[in-house]
């Protein structure tokens, strides 16, 4: 293949395999007994103060969220980059906490080629002054969103690689009952190497088997926004994911928005 999407040469798809993927052994390894708390969980190593990142100088800005920032740091320990994502006001309200408490549970316990996950959690100073969390996971150079908007070309085989991995990484969380809820090239990592990864939990919850518990119906960045949720259903399943990457897979091939309206309504 002439080009790659981020700078390496992307192997073509066959029956057999559509990548190679790195190695699942040189990824961080997230074991139950290590969660010994939502405020302090060694997942990798020993407990480092933020202060120690920040005194690193962040590069620039990768990212922002609903609930905070994602710099690229260097970790002080090895030398590594890493990403260091900074959740502010994580207790400014219940709903808040409750999100904020559900992406890390996850993130701890994910463990796929296609699904970030987190290397520490770090503990902030004081508890009385706890304001903010912060979460260590692999750098990833790049995101769908960026690499769509960009002039860099992208062939038939480009798209074959990243839907697949897309629904790998879906197959390995609706496999464990996890709803991701809000799918979109902006929350697809991607790294020099072409290897995707879901990330952002922060609307992720358990599939609800009682269908009178309703659900939250605000969910989904809206272009990619179920037809279900757009019509009020307060019970869905991971339908609403998968018609997300639908949604996808048509702007992987179109290079635009398949569905871009100005409000839900029209949606």
């Amino acid at each position: 293949m002439a080009m790659a999407v981020v700078g390496q040469r992307v192997e073509r798809a066959s029956s057999r395999h559509v990548m190679a993927f790195h190695n699942p052994s040189s990824s961080p390894s997230v074991t139950n007994n290590q969660h010994v708390g939502l405020l302090a969980i060694p997942v990798s190593g020993s407990i480092i103060s933020p202060v120690t990142y920040a005194s690193e100088t962040p590069d620039r800005p990768i990212g922002y969220g609903a609930f905070g920032v994602v710099w690229a740091v260097t970790d002080p320990r090895d030398g590594k980059r890493v990403a260091l994502k900074k959740m502010s006001n994580v207790f400014q309200n219940v709903v808040s906490a409750i999100r904020v408490y559900r992406e890390l549970r996850m993130l701890c316990h994910f463990r796929h080629e296609n699904v970030l996950s987190a290397q520490d959690i770090l503990q902030p100073g004081p508890l009385d002054f706890l304001h903010e969390i912060f979460v260590v996971t692999e750098l990833m150079q790049s995101d769908l969103h960026k690499i769509i908007v960009s002039p860099q070309p992208l062939t038939s085989d480009h798209v074959k690689v990243f839907l697949y991995q897309i629904l790998r990484g879906l197959k390995y969380l609706h496999s464990a009952r996890v709803l991701h809820r809000d799918i979109k090239p902006g929350n697809l990592l991607v790294n020099s190497n072409c290897c995707l990864k879901i990330c952002d939990f922060g609307l992720a919850r358990i599939m609800e088997p009682d269908e009178s518990i309703a659900m939250t119906q605000e969910v989904v960045t809206q272009y990619y926004r179920a037809p279900e949720i757009l019509m009020g259903a307060v019970h869905y399943s991971s339908a609403v994911d998968i018609w997300s990457v639908g949604c996808i897979f048509a702007e992987l091939l179109s290079r635009r928005i398949l569905f871009q309206a100005s409000a839900p309504v029209q949606q």
